[in-house]
């Protein structure tokens, strides 16, 4: 499997799995072991594959290898090896 998970997700994934595993100190009872859910997204965030995200098409991940497709992570703008494209001048009329 090609990873699928960008940096800023794999972040975002750590930090809402921390949340949710804090839950095992905050909730009383049976409730607290909700916060196990929390192994998932930062099991996800550490091997950079997310099976959902295969599932539904969804890649945040830059290394795509498809050209100007670099995922939400960039926009496309990943290939750095790649010249800039130069815009197009307008030429005044004369």
């Amino acid at each position: 499997m090609k990873k699928n998970v960008g940096k800023t997700d794999a972040a975002l994934r750590v930090v809402v799995g921390l949340v949710l595993l804090s839950l095992l100190f905050i909730l009383d009872g049976s409730a607290k072991y909700l916060g196990l859910i929390g192994i998932v997204p930062i099991a996800t965030a550490l091997m950079g594959i997310c099976p959902a995200y295969y599932l539904i098409g969804v890649n945040t991940s830059c290394n795509t290898g498809e050209k100007g497709k670099g995922g939400a992570c960039c926009g496309g703008g990943c290939h750095k090896d790649e010249a800039p494209e130069e815009p197009a001048q307008d030429k005044a009329p004369e």
